[in-house]
């Protein structure tokens, strides 16, 4: 009961902290916003104009939060958390049928506490909700017996992921067809017709509405684009998603080295292949940006909690993660500005981190010497919990002031947006609910910048 109420504080408690956060979150609200507004659930437009870039799912979400009249954060971002808790509730429930209750309560405490997941849970962008519906997919695919109704909730969750974020989720999922020949059960009318009711009907609706431009922005500039177009800016080298997998699964990702092997377990066989055809094709593409991966975490949590499960000496195994935890009071000083000017620009002292990561790994040996085998990983896990909830209250109002528009809309409401950094324009634009121009054009127009 005391770990269900820490992972609802976690999640629920400081949706409102700071305001929307990067470029897309803002769009993203505006989105669903003006369809809660407007009562149009199938022409996406971002400050009136019509915007193609994503499917719908995510602005269903944000549309309901805002006809509840949440306010402009937690509007958003309260529909993204519940599916994040919800999806952990079912991923223990599928985790614990697989293999037992041990593994998988040790996978949703890693997954849940791992700062990729539990950062973009507290994000509107449609990341989430794609990872969700994929992991779901993945966790009823790996029972023997697809037939029947196993069958069909893959399709359901596989029509959920295309309305989350397009075709991805499903080049994710295609190497699980050919495992063990499951195109058998899943290539069927009942599977593929659950689908296509889930995924076509807004596709064909918003195309008859808005001609062959809905089509050619979806498809070929975003989805065919984003893999191999530099035009998107968002162009990485091929390992980009080393540093970044390792940085999402902090502090679990030491755990790496316990996961067990692709041989004899073919379900773990199926997660390995998952993870490494998703890990080779996402860095693959020209465009890259961290959320992507987050797709493959659940998958890599439970590798994670087979290979903590069956370890002979698991206090051993927690000191590593537990001394990674000894660095979030630097990151704390660190994250808001490089959410603001980039992680180059974010000044670390480097000598304060080590004396730090020291520290915290004399602090983490000595107190999981004392509490054994036993107790190393429960404490170990309430431990990450209680201290990024920490995290969350000491950092969260430092990334409100650096890194987001709210501060300077509620102190000034300015009537232009400085064209940089591009979150304080789309920010700006968010909360004045209209498009702002930048302030250079009006200074050429009018002599005169209202900051």
């Amino acid at each position: 009961m005391a770990a269900l109420v820490l992972c609802l504080a976690l999640y629920l408690l400081n949706l409102g902290a700071m305001g929307l956060v990067s470029v897309d979150e803002p769009r993203y609200a505006a989105i669903g916003q003006a369809m809660a507004r407007s009562g149009d659930w199938i022409t996406p437009r971002l400050w009136g104009t019509p915007w193609f870039e994503k499917p719908v799912l995510l602005y269903w979400l944000t549309g309901l939060g805002f006809r509840l009249d949440l306010g402009p954060e937690v509007a958003p971002r309260l529909p993204v958390a519940l599916l994040s808790l919800s999806f952990l509730a079912f991923f223990w429930h599928r985790v614990r049928t697989l293999w037992d209750s041990r593994v998988a309560t040790y996978a949703v405490a890693l997954l849940s506490t791992s700062v990729g997941w539990l950062a973009y849970s507290h994000i509107a962008i449609t990341d989430i909700p794609l990872a969700i519906a994929f992991s779901a997919a993945l966790l009823i695919s790996l029972e023997g017996d697809l037939s029947g109704r196993r069958a069909i909730a893959v399709g359901a969750a596989l029509g959920l992921a295309v309305l989350a974020k397009s075709l991805v989720g499903l080049v994710l999922f295609a190497p699980v067809l050919l495992l063990d020949r499951r195109w058998r059960y899943l290539l069927r009318p009942a599977p593929i017709g659950t689908f296509l009711m889930i995924a076509l009907p807004w596709h064909v609706w918003c195309g008859l509405r808005n001609g062959p431009e809905f089509f050619r922005v979806l498809f070929l500039e975003h989805q065919l684009g984003r893999a191999t177009s530099t035009a998107l800016q968002h162009v990485q080298p091929v390992w980009f998603y080393l540093p970044v997998l390792v940085m999402l699964l902090f502090p679990w990702f030491p755990l790496l080295s316990l996961a067990p092997g692709p041989r004899g377990d073919a379900r773990v066989r199926t997660l390995w292949v998952v993870v490494g055809f998703g890990f080779v094709f996402l860095s693959a593409t020209v465009n890259k940006l961290p959320h992507y991966v987050l797709p493959l975490l659940p998958a890599i949590a439970i590798l994670l909690a087979l290979g903590l499960a069956r370890t002979a000496r698991p206090e051993r195994a927690m000191i590593a993660p537990m001394a990674l935890l000894g660095l979030l009071p630097l990151a704390s000083h660190v994250v808001p500005q490089a959410l603001a000017d980039g992680l180059r620009a974010a000044e670390i002292a480097w000598p304060l981190a080590l004396w730090v990561g020291v520290a915290g790994l004399a602090a983490t040996v000595l107190a999981l010497a004392r509490r054994g085998r036993r107790l190393a990983v429960p404490v170990a896990l309430v431990t990450a919990g209680l201290a990024f909830l920490w995290f969350e209250f000491a950092t969260f109002p430092a990334i409100d002031s650096a890194a987001t528009a709210r501060p300077l809309w509620l102190s000034q409401h300015p009537t232009c947006a400085p064209p940089k950094p591009r979150f304080l324009n789309y920010g700006l634009s968010y909360y004045a609910g209209k498009s702002m121009p930048e302030c250079r054009v009006l200074d050429l127009q009018h002599d005169s910048v209202v900051r």
